[in-house]
C-alpha cells in the first residue's frame, strides 16, 4: 500500500472517538438538558429565599425573584433570637455530630474494609455478603431496633445515639473494600518487608491510594448528618439545627419567606463540601490507576 493510499484512509488513532460533529452536538445538548434539570431546583430554592411575601403567593408562581429582599433572613434572625435556646447551641450540636460522625465513619470503615480486602480469613466472604445485604435496608426499617439498642445503652437524648450508628454505616465499608481490592498485593508486601506495620500500611499506603472512595464518603456523610433530625434527641438543648429550622418552617404560611431562607441555609453547607471535594474526586479517580 502506497503512502498516498494510507493518507486517504486516515485510520483513527487508538482511543480517538469515531463520532461526527452532529453526534457531538446531540451529546452536548443532552448533557446541557440534563444539567438544567439538576440545577433548576437549586436555583428555585435560592430564588425563594430572596422573594418577598407578595411574590411567594403569586399564581401562577414565578420561577425567578423580581424584587429581591433580605427581609426573610432578617425575620429568620428575629425568630432565632426569640428562642430560649441559643442558636449557637443548635449549630454546635450539628457541627459536632457531623464532624465526629463523618470522621468515625471513615476510620471504622477503613479498618474493617482493610481487614476484609487484604486478609482472607474464614468467614470473610460471608461477612461481606452480610454487609452487601444490609445496603438493601432503609433507615426507617432499622429505626426500631436502633432505638431499642440506644435505649438499653442509656444513650437516648445524647449525641452518641446519632454518632455511633453513623460509625457503622455499611456503604463506607462496601465502597472502601472495593477500592482496596484494586491495590496490588506486591505493593503491600514490599512495605511489610521493609518493616512497616499494618497501621502504617493502612494509613500511609492504602488510604492515599483509595482517596476517591473516602472523599466520596465525606460528601455523603456530611450531607446525611448535617440534615439529621433524629428522634433520639428529645430535649431542646440537644437538638440539631435542622430540627430547629423545621420548627420555624411549621409556623404557618406567614413564615413562608422565613422557611425559604432556612432551606437555603441548610443546603448551603453540603453544597460547599461537594463543590470543594468533587474536583479532587474526579482528579484522583483519573490518576489513581495502578499496574501490578
Amino acid at each position: 500500500m502506497s503512502v498516498h493510499t494510507r493518507k486517504r484512509l486516515r485510520v483513527p488513532r487508538v482511543g480517538q472517538a469515531n463520532r461526527s460533529f452532529a453526534g457531538n452536538m446531540v451529546v452536548v445538548f443532552f448533557l446541557l438538558l440534563l444539567s438544567a434539570f439538576m440545577v433548576f431546583p437549586l436555583i428555585y430554592t435560592i430564588s425563594n429565599a430572596f422573594k418577598p411575601l407578595s411574590e411567594l403567593f403569586l399564581f401562577p408562581p414565578q420561577f425567578f425573584v423580581r424584587n429581591p429582599t433580605l427581609q426573610n433572613f432578617i425575620d429568620l434572625g428575629n425568630v432565632i433570637a426569640d428562642s430560649w435556646v441559643p442558636f449557637s447551641r443548635y449549630l454546635f450540636n450539628t457541627v459536632f455530630i457531623t464532624v465526629v460522625g463523618t470522621g468515625g465513619h471513615i476510620l471504622f470503615s477503613a479498618m474493617a474494609a482493610y481487614a476484609l480486602a487484604n486478609n482472607k480469613f474464614a468467614g470473610s466472604r460471608f461477612l461481606f455478603q452480610v454487609v452487601v445485604l444490609s445496603l438493601m435496608f432503609s433507615p426507617a426499617v432499622t429505626a426500631v431496633p436502633t432505638y431499642i439498642i440506644m435505649s438499653r445503652l442509656h444513650w437516648i437524648d445524647s449525641p452518641l445515639a446519632v454518632i455511633v450508628p453513623a460509625f457503622c454505616g455499611s456503604l463506607g465499608l462496601y465502597l472502601l473494600k472495593q477500592f482496596m481490592e484494586g491495590i496490588p498485593d506486591s505493593l503491600l508486601e514490599a512495605a511489610r518487608m521493609d518493616g512497616a506495620g499494618e497501621i502504617y500500611v493502612l494509613f500511609r499506603i492504602v488510604m492515599p491510594n483509595v482517596r476517591p472512595a473516602w472523599l466520596t464518603l465525606i460528601i455523603l456523610s456530611v450531607q446525611s448528618l448535617w440534615n439529621v433530625n433524629s428522634i433520639f434527641l428529645i430535649s431542646e438543648q440537644n437538638k440539631t439545627m435542622s430540627a430547629a429550622l423545621n420548627q420555624i418552617v411549621l409556623g404557618g404560611i406567614g413564615r413562608a419567606g422565613t422557611a425559604g431562607a432556612a432551606s437555603l441555609i441548610m443546603i448551603s453547607v453540603p453544597i460547599i463540601v461537594f463543590v470543594a471535594s468533587q474536583s479532587n474526586v474526579i482528579a484522583t479517580m483519573s490518576a489513581s490507576g495502578m499496574k501490578d
